[in-house]
Order: C-alpha cells, then sequence, then structure tokens
C-alpha cells in the first residue's frame, strides 16, 4: 500500500467515475431496441442490464491486459498523464450524452490516454502499431460486420414468419429480445468494464504496485464491475432515445436481430484481445436490422451525425488530454487541481444544461431526436 499515493488514489477514483460515465452511456446499446419495441420496461431493462454488466465484468481479462501494456509504454507512464487522459475521455462522454450522441466511450479513453502520453512522454511513449492493430481496424470492420449480419437475420426473421400471426411472431421475438439484450449487457461488461480495469492497472504498475505486463487484481475487477453497473442502472436515456428511436423505427424481429449480432461481435472481439467500441457494433446492427426489413426508415441524417462524432471522438479527446497533460506536466500538483476543478466545473454545467430538456424513463420513446432548449421549461423533470 505504500505505493498507493494520494494521486494514485485520485487517478483511480477518476478511473471509476470515467467507468460510470461509460455506464449510463453505453446502455443503450443493449437496451435500447428492447424498450423501443416494449420488450422490457424501462427500469427493468437498465436493472437488467446493470446487473449483467458486473457480472460480465468478471468474465475475461484480455482486453485489459492490451490496455494496461499494448496501446502505451507503461514504462513512461506516470499518474499524472492517466488522470489527463480520463479527464478528457469523461468530457467527452458527458458532451456527447447532452446532445444524445452514440458516440465511443472506448474511443474517448484510448484518445484521451494517447494524447496525454504523447505530451506527457514524447511520441515514443505511444505504441501507435497496436493503436492501428487493436484499436482502427476494429473500429472500422466492426460495425460493417455487425451491420451485414444483423441485415441478413433480419431479412430472414421476417421472410421465415411471412405467414405467421403478427400478434405471434411480435410475442415470439420480444422474448427473445429478453435474453438477446441481456447477452448484449453480459458482453458489454466483459469488454468495456475491462478498459476501467487496464488503466487502474497500468496506474499501479507506473505507480510501482504491480510488476510490468501484469494483470488486474481482483479488487480491480470487482470495482470496475460495480461502477460500470451503477452507470448503467442509471440509465442512458437521452442516447437511449436516439438508438431506440432515431436511426430507425425498430420492430420486435429486427431488435432480436440486431441484438444477437452485436453480442456475437463484442464476444468474439473480447476474447481476441480486441478493445472496440461497443456503441459502434450496436449502432451498426441497428442499421442494419433496418435495412433487413422491406420498406423501413432509416434516418440517415441522424446516421451521419454518429458517424462525424466517431470521427472526431479519438482527436477529440486526444486533444483534451493533452492540454491537460501539459497542464500536469509543468504545473505539478498545482496544474492536477487546476485540470480537476476546470473539468468538474464544465461536468457540472453539461448536467445543469441537460435539465433544460430532461429525458427519463417516462419519455424515452416520446421522440426521435433529443433537443436542447436555450431556455429551461415551465416543470423541470428528473434528467437522465
Amino acid at each position: 500500500m505504500d505505493h498507493i499515493t494520494f494521486l494514485v488514489a485520485v487517478v483511480i477514483v477518476t478511473a471509476l467515475a470515467f467507468d460510470f460515465t461509460n455506464g449510463f452511456h453505453d446502455t443503450a446499446n443493449a437496451m435500447a431496441t428492447s424498450i423501443a419495441t416494449g420488450a422490457l420496461k424501462p427500469r427493468t431493462a437498465v436493472l437488467v442490464s446493470g446487473v449483467l454488466n458486473v457480472v460480465g465484468a468478471f468474465l475475461s481479462t484480455e482486453v485489459a491486459k492490451t490496455i494496461s501494456g499494448g496501446i502505451v509504454d507503461d514504462a513512461l507512464v506516470s499518474p499524472g498523464m492517466i488522470f489527463a487522459g480520463l479527464v478528457g475521455a469523461i468530457l467527452w462522454n458527458l458532451l456527447t450524452w447532452l446532445v444524445g450522441l452514440p458516440s465511443s466511450s472506448s474511443h474517448a479513453l484510448f484518445g484521451g490516454l494517447v494524447g496525454a502520453v504523447w505530451v506527457g512522454a514524447g511520441s515514443h511513449g505511444v505504441h501507435f502499431d497496436k493503436v492501428v492493430e487493436k484499436i482502427l481496424i476494429p473500429a472500422v470492420a466492426s460495425p460493417v460486420v455487425a451491420g451485414v449480419a444483423a441485415l441478413i437475420a433480419t431479412y430472414l426473421a421476417y421472410k421465415l414468419t411471412t405467414r405467421a400471426r403478427k400478434d405471434s411472431v411480435t410475442r415470439g421475438f420480444r422474448l427473445g429480445q429478453i435474453a438477446s439484450a441481456s447477452l448484449v449487457s453480459l458482453a458489454h461488461g466483459t469488454n468495456d468494464a475491462q478498459k476501467t480495469m487496464g488503466v487502474i492497472t497500468l496506474t499501479l504498475i507506473s505507480a510501482g504496485a504491480l510488476g510490468h505486463d501484469a494483470g488486474p487484481p481482483v479488487w480491480v475487477i470487482a470495482s470496475a464491475g460495480l461502477a460500470i453497473g451503477l452507470g448503467t442502472y442509471l440509465g442512458g436515456w437521452r442516447i437511449i432515445r436516439t438508438m431506440g428511436k432515431g436511426l430507425t423505427e425498430i420492430q420486435s424481429p429486427q431488435g432480436f436481430a440486431a441484438e444477437s449480432a452485436s453480442t456475437t461481435v463484442i464476444l468474439t472481439s473480447a476474447h481476441l484481445g480486441f478493445a472496440l467500441s461497443t456503441t459502434q457494433v450496436a449502432s451498426g446492427s441497428i442499421l442494419g436490422a433496418g435495412l433487413g426489413r422491406k420498406l423501413a426508415e432509416v434516418r440517415w441524417g441522424i446516421a451521419g451525425r454518429m458517424v462525424a462524432a466517431w470521427l472526431i471522438t479519438l482527436p477529440a479527446a486526444a486533444l483534451v488530454g493533452g492540454v491537460s497533460a501539459s497542464a500536469v506536466k509543468h504545473g505539478g500538483n498545482f496544474g492536477t487541481v487546476v485540470v480537476a476543478l476546470v473539468g468538474a466545473a464544465v461536468a457540472a454545467g453539461i448536467v445543469l444544461l441537460s435539465r433544460r430538456n430532461p429525458v427519463g424513463a417516462h419519455n424515452v420513446n416520446d421522440a426521435h431526436e433529443v433537443t436542447l432548449r436555450t431556455e429551461p421549461p415551465a416543470r423541470v423533470g428528473t434528467a437522465a
């Protein structure tokens, strides 16, 4: 415990805060389609998802090892750099949540870390070959693979049930969605909770508390799982609305196909140690499911905004992480405090702004877009 300094403790708490934002930011990946089709009630959906995210965190540590010893040189990383990277990731998560954009929490984390380490240790501190192999290539391939799989599955689902009674088909696929959405939640915990495990493990390695190439201790696995599970339970309702109602009008066969495709891609990548974006996988699956149903409307304007957010997530988070790392590097403890205070102030401002147009379990299916008001509503509900 002598290695757990005040700065290391701050970094661990900040990493768990990121994990929490990752949870509510990505609840939509598993439950948006089930909520949109009525397969699960909103509160039930986020409860199931939260519990299974915690369970999934204990299933594998391959992705955690990719982060703790893969994309950056752990011998050159300091706790201050990791803190700076986490600040960039958290602020990007909150900003995209505010506008209801399902961007990648994973890429926000990777971008923040890369920017912070690049500024703090130089370009040789970043393993760019691993960034390309483990992050960029899966980022391009995974939503395409998931989308094609969901498109084919949706087409077959409607083809095979053409002569069946519509109410029986709907009821059957809604039951199937409960299982498939649960599997996505389990897969999400297996993939995304590991990213925070990797960050905390990297911090402990940089502080000398763990040896190089060490895996995450049990307490790290448990705390990361609980943090992402709690965030998931609170529900990222703004993003759930966009994914459930924004991209296309989802019916139960499409929801089942999208969730099944997402589960397959996420679990396969977690086994191989690819730290892909579960948001991009789920979004690709929903688009594929929309294209797989005849006469289904796909809202390409919203899809275009999502892709634009995907493209700028890494550089935007890297920029904030780099600026924060510069303040920490040159300002020492004072710089760290300044970064923490500024980050907390921006985060609080975003949360307050979200209350002008609250989205919650009571109205998540009311519309297909999240808008921002410049004036507060006459009666403010609970924002989420």
